[in-house]
């Protein structure tokens, strides 16, 4: 069996010299993706970039109206420290495993394995995050949309980290659905995020676990229009109705061992209508 050499990185500098001279490197935080593939047996990388040390990615700040997010920052704080700021975030992050994973994993090991059925891209699509990447040749910015090119793909360069999520901080009522084949410690069969926007009078929605990648529903959010939002009253039925139907067709799932994909746009298309009605009831009477 071939080893595996293990760095730490002591601060974000080392860690970018680190995975400039050795881009195969696999960067390990949180480790509750990266450790299951190499107990299984699925991945034996040449080397592992212990990113535990790396202050620079423990943190988050509030910069011109955004939430700066940290990518080592784990969910358990995320729901602590971001429920008021980040209620969409929030809500997915309590899905995520158990208290133990959410005690470790975090939102950059979520973007890192790009996996379609991640629990916190629906909300950062949903929210028009950006994901903050570095190297040594210095940081760029790719909106979330952009940044998943396929299954378990994206647009991380070899030698890039991700070190953080720009979001905006307080944008409005938001929700967070998931179905699963039990209540706790699964994969999504499917997902949704909602985000009311009442300032700009827009929504932003994200689909996870339904697609290559995660998915938006542009047809679905262009339905803002439609919405009372100088008269808010109660949702018309009708309008809902179609907003979960065009979120049901934005979907391209496939059947596999977790759920058909006849089942996932169905439930797709419940998930949409109910967030859809809870954002807007609290949008009119301002209750959570």
């Amino acid at each position: 069996m071939s080893t595996v050499d293990f760095i730490r990185a002591a601060d974000l500098a080392q860690a970018l010299a680190v995975k400039a001279e050795r881009p195969e490197a696999v960067p390990i935080a949180g480790g509750t993706d990266v450790m299951v593939e190499l107990n299984f047996d699925r991945r034996r990388p040449a080397a592992l970039l212990d990113l535990t040390a790396v202050a620079e990615l423990a943190s988050w700040s509030r910069e011109d109206g955004r939430i700066r997010l940290g990518a080592g920052v784990p969910y358990a704080r995320i729901i602590a420290e971001l429920r008021d700021d980040l209620p969409g975030l929030a809500m997915a992050a309590r899905t995520v495993g158990s208290p133990q994973i959410r005690n470790r994993g975090t939102v950059g090991g979520n973007l890192g394995s790009a996996s379609p059925a991640g629990d916190a891209h629906p909300p950062l699509l949903a929210l028009d995050a950006t994901v903050e990447l570095a190297s040594v040749r210095g940081v760029r910015t790719v909106p979330a949309a952009e940044f998943f090119l396929g299954p378990k793909r994206s647009a991380l360069a070899p030698d890039e980290l991700v070190t953080a999520v720009l979001l905006p901080a307080g944008a409005g009522p938001q929700q967070f659905a998931k179905v699963g084949t039990r209540n706790a410690m699964v994969i999504a069969v499917c997902s949704f995020a909602l985000a009311l926007r009442p300032a700009t009078r827009t929504i932003g929605t994200g689909i996870g676990s339904a697609g290559p990648t995660p998915l938006r529903a542009p047809a679905a959010e262009a339905l803002a229009a439609d919405l009372p939002w100088a008269d808010p009253g109660p949702l018309p039925a009708a309008l809902a109705a179609e907003f979960g139907t065009l979120v049901g067709a934005a979907a391209s799932p496939i059947d596999d061992v977790r759920g058909t994909a006849a089942y996932r746009r169905h439930a797709l298309a419940v998930l949409a209508r109910r967030t859809l009605a809870w954002t807007w009831d609290e949008y009119r009477t301002g209750r959570r």
